[in-house]
């Protein structure tokens, strides 16, 4: 029998700011760092699925980018998807796609760390 995967085990972002990047995650969405990261990258304490901002790899560059991440979604889950919409608007965070219901719950997009396009839902 083929040997198959579990699912994602971790998740990272490539920053050019690695400290900017993971001062937007901690003042605007509430994360907190994990006990240990390399040095390379902040890995915050998410559940269940680590999540961490980290340098560009050798060969990545982001600058001639339409926009990093493009084609990749990443969903976060909240406890109340309409107070983080309204914290991160009136904190002047650009939302890119407006609440709206899913199968998941109430759910809108923002834009995160240098230009990544980030969706939150729940409550």
């Amino acid at each position: 029998m083929p040997v198959a995967i579990d699912g994602p085990d971790f998740v990272a972002l490539q920053v050019h700011d690695v400290e900017a990047a993971a001062a937007f995650c901690e003042q605007h969405l509430g994360l907190r760092r994990a006990a240990a990261s390399p040095p390379h990258a902040v890995v915050f304490d998410t559940q269940p699925t680590p999540f961490a901002v980290r340098a560009l790899l050798p060969g990545v560059d982001l600058a001639n980018a339409e926009r990093p991440g493009l084609g990749v979604v990443i969903w976060f889950r909240t406890p109340d998807a309409h107070q983080l919409h309204d914290q991160l608007a009136a904190a002047g965070i650009k939302i890119v796609e407006p609440m709206a219901d899913s199968p998941f719950g109430p759910k809108f997009s923002f834009e995160g760390p240098e230009g990544y396009i980030l969706t939150a839902h729940g409550g």
